[in-house]
This record gives C-alpha cells, sequence and structure tokens, in this order.
C-alpha cells in the first residue's frame, strides 16, 4: 500500500502545477513550495541546532503554539523551523515571530522528505494533532530523531483502523511520544500496540488562557459598542450568515452585530453588507474614514483577519461560524475564555469542547433562525442569565489548562 500511496502522491505532485493555472488557492499552494529548500539553505546553517514543528493549518498552529513558545525558552541555542500543508495557515503567519524559519511543507514523497530531513537535521520534531506523512515519518525513525505528537486525537474512521491501513500505523512507529487529548484516543492507540502515549488534553487552552493577559483594546470597536449589549459573530460562512441577517433585519432589540466572516474576499461581503437593512459600516469603510462616527451603525462588517480575538473580548454574547458545513463549528474556545456565552450550529459533534460546553450549558447550538432569534433574545434580556453562562464558558477553559506543562514535563523534565 504504501508502493501505491507514492504513486499517487508523485501523480499529485505532477498533477497540481495543471490544476493551479485555473485554482488561485491551489496556485498558492504550489507556488510557495517552489522556494523551500533554496530559503531552508539560507536560514540553516549545517552546524545549526534546530526543532522542527509542523502544523497543518492556522487552527494547529495556535493550538501548538504555547508549546513552541515553551521549547523556543527551554532550548535557546535552537532555531526553530516551523512548517505548514496549507496555504491558509502559511499565508497569515508566515510572519511570525517565533519561528527562525517558516516555510510549506514539500508534498511527501520520498524525496522530498529526505531533502527536507537532511536541511533541517532537526534535534526533535512535533507534529501538531494530526497529519502524518508516511514518508516524513519513515525519514525521521529511519534517523532516530526524537518525534511527537501534540494534542493529538484518533477517531476509529481514520485509516489507521482500516484493513488496508497497516502502512499508515507502520509510520506511527516513528513517534517516541503521543500526547492525545483524551482517553478514547489513548485506547485507539493501545489497540495498535502504542503504549507511548499519555492524555495530557488539549494545549489550545493554554493558548486562549494566555489571551487573557494581553492588551485586547480596539479603539474603534469600543467606539461601535457604545455601551451597549453586542453580539459578536467570529468566522461565519454563507449559512450562518443567512441566519444572522434574517435576525439582524427583523429583530427590534437595541442590539449593536460585529460580523467577522471567514472568508474576506470583496464579492462576499459586498453581497452581505447588501443583505443587511441596518446601517452597516465595513472595517475598511473605517480605515479610509477614521474619523467615521461609528457609534451611529447598527452592524460592523470585519473585513480584515487577525483581529477576531480581541472583539470577542467587547461581546456580550458569541456566535462562532461553521457549525452548518463540514467539518463543523470553528474555535469556541477563544470566546470562552473571556466568559461569554456561545452560540453555534448543529454540527459541533467532532469537537470536544463544544460538546462539552454544550452539556454544561455555556453553549447553545441551533438549527434554524427561530432558534437563533429565541436565544438571543433570552440572552439579551437577562444580564444574570447572560453571565451565569459566560462564567461557564471561562470556568471551563480554567480547569483545563495544562497540557503544555504535562508535554514538557515528560519530554525534558
Amino acid at each position: 500500500m504504501l508502493f501505491l500511496y507514492n504513486i499517487l502522491t508523485n501523480f499529485a505532485s505532477s498533477l497540481l502545477p495543471v490544476i493551479a493555472l485555473f485554482a488561485p488557492k491551489i496556485k498558492l499552494f504550489v507556488d510557495g513550495r517552489k522556494e523551500v529548500f533554496k530559503e531552508l539553505s539560507s536560514k540553516i546553517k549545517p552546524e545549526d541546532l534546530t526543532i522542527w514543528f509542523h502544523a497543518a493549518s492556522l487552527g494547529e498552529y495556535e493550538q501548538g503554539l504555547p508549546v513552541i513558545e515553551s521549547i523556543k525558552t527551554k532550548y535557546p541555542s535552537h532555531k526553530i523551523i516551523i512548517s505548514f500543508f496549507s496555504p491558509s495557515g502559511y499565508e497569515v503567519r508566515k510572519n511570525n515571530i517565533v519561528g527562525h524559519a517558516t516555510v510549506y511543507l514539500p508534498l511527501d514523497t520520498k524525496s522530498n522528505a529526505k531533502e527536507f530531513i537532511k536541511a533541517v537535521h532537526p534535534d526533535m520534531v512535533f507534529f501538531i494533532k494530526y497529519e502524518f506523512w508516511p514518508n516524513y515519518l519513515n525519514e525521521l525513525k529511519e534517523h532516530q530523531i526524537p518525534t511527537y505528537l501534540v494534542s493529538g486525537i484518533f477517531r476509529e474512521n481514520q485509516l489507521f483502523f482500516k484493513w488496508y491501513g497497516a502502512f499508515y500505523v507502520k509510520a506511527l512507529d516513528a513517534f517516541t511520544y503521543f500526547f492525545v487529548q483524551n482517553e478514547k484516543s489513548k485506547n485507539l492507540l493501545v489497540q495498535l500496540g502504542k503504549t507511548n502515549v499519555a492524555v495530557s488534553g488539549d494545549t489550545r487552552f493554554d493558548r486562549v488562557a494566555t489571551i487573557l493577559e494581553k492588551d485586547n483594546s480596539l479603539s474603534f470597536i469600543a467606539a461601535f459598542k457604545n455601551n451597549k449589549t453586542t453580539l459578536v459573530a467570529g468566522s461565519t460562512w454563507p449559512k450562518d450568515e443567512a441566519l444572522l441577517t434574517k435576525y439582524i433585519n427583523q429583530t427590534a432589540h437595541n442590539i449593536k452585530v460585529v460580523i467577522a466572516p471567514h472568508n474576506i474576499k470583496k464579492d462576499q461581503i459586498a453581497s452581505l453588507k447588501n443583505s443587511i437593512t441596518k446601517k452597516t459600516v465595513l472595517y475598511s469603510d473605517y480605515l479610509y474614514n477614521p474619523t467615521m462616527p461609528l457609534a451611529e451603525y447598527d452592524v460592523f462588517i470585519i473585513d480584515t483577519i487577525g483581529i477576531l480575538t480581541k472583539i470577542y473580548s467587547y461581546a456580550d454574547i458569541a456566535y462562532v461560524g461553521g457549525g452548518f458545513g463540514n467539518p463543523g463549528v470553528h474555535n469556541i474556545l477563544e470566546p470562552a475564555t473571556f466568559g461569554i456565552p456561545i452560540i453555534i450550529g448543529p454540527n459541533y459533534s467532532h469537537f470536544a469542547e463544544a460538546t462539552a460546553l454544550i452539556r454544561l450549558q455555556g453553549c447553545r447550538a441551533i438549527s434554524n433562525a427561530q432558534q437563533l432569534k429565541k436565544t438571543i433574545t433570552e440572552l439579551n434580556a437577562d444580564a444574570t442569565y447572560r453571565t451565569e453562562k459566560g462564567h461557564i464558558c471561562s470556568t471551563f477553559v480554567t480547569m483545563n489548562k495544562g497540557a503544555t506543562n504535562i508535554i514538557l514535563n515528560t519530554i525534558a523534565p
């Protein structure tokens, strides 16, 4: 099966440049990989000590950041190398300050794996949550490089647990230790004969807990809020926005709404703005005219990236998007850490934190416009009720911190 996997991977390597001619995101994926080895050779010398972290995309990078920062502090003589698979991660965090070099991970061919490991020559490697690339893992095993999985999640439907997944299971032999989020993942690994595993929890809790220590002030959001009850809808998709705009257009409540869409393409932003009948302003409008009276507007659409976390600090109610699509709802821990009651769509079963917060009643899942209106109305009407639900969320984050310390104490006591 590994032979077939390599044939398919090499075929994909040849096909993607053709697809890139017609798909902008694939073009980023392909073009970004063209200069990887040149960049590595310019930033890493043969005598350098290095530690390599790999994240699939932006969410995994943020999830692993507490470990990256802690490792960087613990090993100050090492250069930190960060790789991404997805453009949505690399393009947003390519200029991060924690890594000495940040690159796309070349496709998982045998030749790429050999060249990449030779160029980086890491003393330790960390894969965050998932992305198990057999050729890279086999190369790491061959060179006996300590390799760790951080905040791993395993499910029965993964390739490891299929009759044809033996080559994939064998690749797991490269891992020195698995740090997983829950007992279910540990038990599944034990079924595969892996005993080098610990339930450390999710490092995202450590990540979001540190947000409270930072300056989250945004004067333009404070001006827009104007001391009124504010709903912040983050990482929204069109299905989320259809329900939100129906609520906004029909409600008589004196409530402010901030919408930060997941996709900020101009045509989609324009369509969203045009669908709202109340007074609406774009972040780009504000940048063009920073003296505009934001307090006079009802809806603020954030057509940029990188500031949603700070915006959540101004929320009285949070709506987190993605719950009407696959794989499901986006990160609910960022609003949770600020002690805000959360509303999401119905697709959340693959996300343990969402399932837990719904059980604890700090988060509520809705399936239609009527349920959204009812939930917002209840939260808007009673500040005490709202505070109680928000406290459940912030306590949940606080109680689940500590994964980073478990990891660090295990690999470098």
